[in-house]
């Protein structure tokens, strides 16, 4: 409804535009929605009195009007030329949004196909062993070191498109990233953390890649993609609370270029 309000409204205003300015010799002009020339007078229709009216051609400075009625005709093309192109955008855009699932996770796009990463399981790494981090139910906070891990040293999904483009549902309204991960041994560590011995305020220390972010839909999908290509590496796209210890995951690496 509010991009039909629109239309009509760039409707109007071009139909506006669309009128001239019939110059008179004496630097005044009046608003008209066309004129012509008839031998030695100038007939036009005029916007103020709604009707047509004439006027001696030696009055008329057709030159300055001809003129500047071509310059507001190019300018309305361009215009309109805009408005298609950013209508036809919008229609492209709701193709793909209708192509992402509502269900929380992340997505991309591949030809006709919409493929999903496989949420992580994650573990979170102290002096005291590993526990496997969960969402819905976070874990005693121990104060000390720990890293977030994930298992094996490489991702199973592995991109060759250094600029690859992602979409995200939200599960919440929370906080979102694209983290570079290290691989170390035969984990790779999403990120640290420090938790104070008697606050238990946990500082989370990570690697974030700079994004563009578009929100798609109000109910939290969203597109992202970096601002600068990939390097080769690994990677994930991580939703998360900061400070609760309750980051979802979604892994992936780029390859080396050939």
């Amino acid at each position: 409804m509010g991009r039909r309000i629109f239309a009509l409204l760039a409707l109007a205003v071009a139909a506006w535009a669309a009128n001239v300015k019939l110059y008179l010799n004496d630097g005044s002009y009046q608003l008209v929605r066309e004129y012509k020339l008839e031998s030695d007078r100038v007939r036009y229709y005029s916007i103020e009195r709604s009707d047509w009216e004439e006027i001696p051609k030696e009055l008329v400075d057709l030159k300055r009007t001809e003129s500047e009625a071509k310059q507001r005709q190019a300018e309305l093309e361009k215009d309109a030329k805009v408005f298609s192109e950013e209508e036809k955008a919008a229609r492209d855009l709701q193709k793909v949004v209708m192509r992402i699932p509502q269900n929380p996770g992340v997505y991309w796009l591949e030809g006709t196909e919409t493929k999903a990463l496989k949420l992580a399981e994650s573990t979170v790494h102290t002096n005291k062993g590993r526990s496997i981090l969960k969402v819905l139910s976070p874990l005693p906070v121990l104060s000390g070191r720990a890293t977030v891990e994930l298992n094996d040293a490489h991702s199973e999904h592995v991109f060759s498109n250094p600029e690859q483009e992602f979409y995200l549902q939200l599960s919440e309204t929370e906080r979102f990233a694209i983290l570079r991960v290290t691989s170390k041994g035969a984990v790779r560590i999403v990120e640290s953390l420090n938790i104070a011995p008697v606050t238990k305020e946990i500082e989370e220390e990570r690697d974030p890649v700079d994004i563009f972010q578009q929100e798609l839909t109000h109910d939290g999908l969203y597109k992202i993609w970096p601002k600068q290509p990939f390097a080769p590496g690994e990677y994930a796209v991580v939703e998360f609370t900061e400070g609760k210890m309750n980051m979802q995951i979604w892994d992936f690496a780029i390859k080396p270029a050939k």
